[in-house]
């Protein structure tokens, strides 16, 4: 019991860490990426190629000058960015990230908490997301960051719906809410993806408008309020609101891997006999790279689509993908019923 109290302890430790230094080095990819699809060649100062340049960002952070408004709500104000942090740490307590290892005569599973409702933990957490956000700009007793603060949570809640109902379909196949057998059903090839294509395309798309990406970065569209709802903010509780992005960016990846492209499995490295903790190390550099795909594809994507109009994009919200996603649910209901 103790040994495995201690491996747990020190899985969160590794998860946190890795967690942020892949958003840390995810800003430094963004900037790599961008350079590279506008003929330019992005930092290159700090370090060799540049690959200081998000510890020197770090320290930026860390050391500019700390201001809290003084008409603002102090507790608040440092709760805010607390709040969309930790939530954005705490959805990849679910994620799988390996098949089992062998220590000592005892198996440890690669996965903080299997719990059997892993998909309503995600939604759950992902929610409350939403209070980070509204603390924050309803703190900052700034009405432009109120009305920033508005309109980025009711972004992330109408988009929470269209995500939720896609979901629903994964539910109904694989007859579970837990993330583990979800992945494991998708052994062989037989990834989700190729029997939700509709699903997986409305779940990619939300999980753009859940992490504030481009095309649905309105939450900080300048020439229209200002910074958003972190405008007051500076120094590193700024720096947690951006932050937070990329961490979200790297667990909403990881999602999406487990979800429908069948997370550590890999069409012939199952079928492989390799002995436990070699399959174990090579499972989780399988759900890296599908997750490091999708970060690139985050990025890409970013400086690829214009950023929509706020009508528009709660057009797409609620007249465009939650009809699509009921509809997905009645056609994968069907399918069910009378055909599987």
């Amino acid at each position: 019991m103790l040994v495995a109290i201690l491996f747990k302890t020190i899985l969160i430790g590794i998860i946190f860490l890795v967690s942020l230094g892949i958003a840390a080095y995810s800003t430094y990819a963004e900037r790599k990426v961008a350079a590279f699809m506008q003929d330019r060649v992005g930092p290159d100062r700090a370090g060799p190629f540049g690959l200081l340049q998000p510890i020197a960002d770090g320290v930026k952070m860390f050391t500019k000058e700390e201001i809290i408004p003084n008409a603002s709500d102090r507790i608040l104000f440092i709760l805010g960015p607390c709040v969309f942090m930790l939530t954005a740490l705490m959805m990849s307590a679910v994620v799988p990230w390996g098949k089992s290892f062998e220590f000592g005569g005892v198996e440890f599973s690669l996965q903080v908490a299997d719990i059997n409702i892993g998909i309503l933990y995600i939604m759950a957490i992902a929610s409350i997301g939403v209070y980070g956000i509204m603390i924050g700009g309803w703190a900052s007793n700034n009405k432009y960051s109120l009305l920033g603060a508005i309109r980025a949570s009711s972004q992330m809640i109408s988009y929470e719906l269209a995500m939720g109902m896609s979901i629903v379909a994964i539910i109904l196949m694989t007859g579970s809410l837990s993330l583990r057998e979800i992945v494991d059903g998708q052994m062989h090839g037989h990834w989700n993806v190729f029997y939700q294509p509709l699903g997986f395309l409305i779940f990619l798309i939300c999980a753009f408008a859940e992490a504030n990406r481009a095309p649905f970065d309105l939450a900080e569209c300048e020439t229209e309020l200002i910074g958003g709802y972190h405008t007051e903010f500076s120094s590193m509780k700024l720096g947690l609101y951006l932050f937070a992005e990329y961490v979200s960016m790297f667990i909403s990846s990881a999602v999406i891997s487990c979800l429908y492209f069948g997370g550590y499995h890999f069409p012939g490295i199952d079928s492989l006999d390799l002995p436990q903790n070699i399959a174990a190390i090579v499972s989780v550099a399988v759900l890296f790279a599908k997750t490091f795909f999708f970060i690139f594809f985050f990025m890409w994507i970013r400086w690829t689509i214009p950023r929509f109009r706020y009508d528009q994009l709660m057009k797409l919200g609620w007249q465009i993908l939650i009809p699509l996603s009921i509809i997905n649910i009645m056609a994968t209901g069907a399918w069910m019923t009378f055909v599987k």
